[in-house]
């Protein structure tokens, strides 16, 4: 297996021209997926406004998309070895351009929800075809450390990146132009793609197994369900059991299944390399801060803050700013500084900037609190830009297409549980401290004729609240990535143990 798939690469040997414009065209794809886990933080009062939606199908609409991609990435990245990544990401492409159209036409909630479910079809299969074509296409290990950076960068300024897209777009035009914008961009990349991609690779002895990825959908439905619940003042019990129930039972399901299948979706023995487990956790927690800073944000600005979705856009679109150059640098230097600086320094990066957000938010000027976004900002692109070269460089070459699902399941899997965890948060720490007149109505109690700026009160102690455990977080990571990225490797080595 190994023989042919360093076969493989040798066969796609291209110009340095043919390299570089064909992960221009991955990047566009990837953008498109970064963003539409964001573009509609901004969104979110719109659809109350336009399509009647509710808080808990709002966060829904949010969450259905990582959901599903979370849950079939893994099964996906197997699935590309098996048929060839170029045809998956063709066909990853194409579902995702199919799923933007039916959302920017949905004429209710739940059909929203569905379109959501479907563009995390398509994204699943575009992720780890993308990442897995980039390991084939640049062989040189320097090359494929910037262009990996590159690739990652795009994802990570896509998801920064959303927030502003929604509210330029909402400026202008009508909700459904958030998804609507999606489609010229996937026709344009599908046939782009055709025309200059590497030849198709396929491996048909590789065996996709659908009922893992079913399972494991199960487990994360479960997990969102019960996250959600619990911050729910008004929890139903029955629904909370039921949650915890289904989450256990796939879990189990999915684990009994993989000891059973002669090529498991996930291989526990790869998270035996504790670079590969460092670079995991490092995708992970950073897209939980991330996403977790620009949900919040944007809808304490927009909510109690009175700006409009352009500028609370514009607001977390400072994350992204200084993320591009910090991203570059990150991986054009590794072989220089090593895994440490970057990552682990990254998380102390984004620690102290999350600090400075809390100190500076009272101020009457929002400079010092744009310039604590730029920070975290920095130190998300220097965090990020080597997490995808420790998952990949770690993992032994017959597991490239599985490595490439790991990694995109830490990302996407990040994002969900920040959507989940602070979503559901926020409104629960506003209902603890507003008036009770206003307490359960996060949305429109700051608008209360008599008790609105208590509500405004509340909700900024509720975002204040949010911002110190992201810190937290953020400095837990700096520590746990330090040991995992011990001696300071400056590159990843697939026999380090843990």
């Amino acid at each position: 297996m190994v023989t042919e798939m360093l076969k493989a690469e040798v066969e796609v040997q291209s110009t340095r021209r043919q390299r570089w414009i064909f992960l221009a065209i991955i990047s566009a794809a990837l953008f498109l997926v970064g963003a539409d886990n964001s573009i509609l933080y901004t969104a979110l009062p719109e659809l109350r406004d336009q399509l009647g939606t509710t808080p808990l199908q709002g966060l829904w609409i949010i969450n259905a998309y990582p959901l599903v991609l979370s849950a079939l990435i893994l099964g996906t990245g197997t699935l590309g070895d098996q048929i060839g990544h170029r045809l998956m990401f063709l066909i990853g492409v194409s579902v995702f351009g199919l799923g933007s159209l039916v959302a920017a036409f949905s004429p209710s909630a739940w059909i929203l929800v569905a379109a959501r479910g479907l563009l995390g079809v398509g994204a699943a299969a575009m992720m780890p075809a993308s990442l897995a074509l980039v390991r084939i296409t640049f062989s040189n290990v320097r090359e494929r450390n910037i262009a990996i950076a590159v690739w990652m960068s795009v994802a990570v300024v896509g998801a920064a990146a959303g927030p502003v897209l929604g509210g330029l777009l909402l400026e202008f035009f009508w909700w459904g132009s958030v998804f609507l914008i999606n489609v010229p961009i996937a026709v344009i990349t599908l046939l782009a793609t055709i025309a200059v991609a590497p030849p198709n690779i396929a491996n048909p002895r590789k065996q996709w197994d659908l009922v893992s990825s079913i399972w494991a959908m199960f487990a994360m439905l479960g997990l969102v369900t019960a996250i959600k619940e619990l911050a729910n003042p008004e929890r139903t019990v029955w629904l909370l059991s039921a949650s915890i129930v289904v989450g256990v039972i796939g879990v189990l399901l999915f684990i009994f299944r993989q000891r059973g299948l002669e090529q498991p979706l996930l291989d526990a023995a790869l998270f035996r390399n504790r670079i590969l487990t460092g670079g995991v956790l490092t995708a992970g927690i950073m897209m939980f801060i991330v996403a977790g800073i620009e949900l919040t944000t944007t809808q304490r600005f927009q909510t109690a803050g009175g700006f409009s979705p352009l500028q609370a856009g514009a607001l977390v679109a400072t994350i992204a700013i200084p993320s591009i150059p910090a991203a570059l640098l990150g991986g054009a230097f590794l072989h220089r500084v090593g895994f440490i600086p970057l990552i682990s320094g990254g998380f102390t990066m984004i620690a102290g900037g999350i600090g400075l957000a809390v100190w500076t938010f009272g101020m009457e000027s929002l400079v010092p609190f744009i310039a604590s976004l730029l920070l975290v900002g920095i130190g998300s692109g220097f965090a990020s830009s080597v997490a995808s070269t420790a998952i990949l460089g770690a993992a032994p070459v017959d597991k490239a297409g599985m490595a490439s699902s790991v990694e995109s399941v830490s990302y996407e899997f990040g994002t969900l549980i920040s959507v989940a965890v602070f979503g559901s948060l926020l409104p629960f720490f506003y209902a603890f401290s507003a008036p009770s007149e206003v307490a359960h109505d996060v949305d429109h109690g700051v608008d209360h004729a008599v008790h609105g700026p208590a509500a405004v009160a509340a909700y900024d102690e509720a975002y204040l609240l949010i911002l110190v455990i992201v810190g937290v977080v953020a400095a837990l990571a700096a520590v746990v990535t330090a040991y995992c990225f011990r001696g300071n490797p400056k590159e990843a080595d697939a026999h380090a143990s843990q």
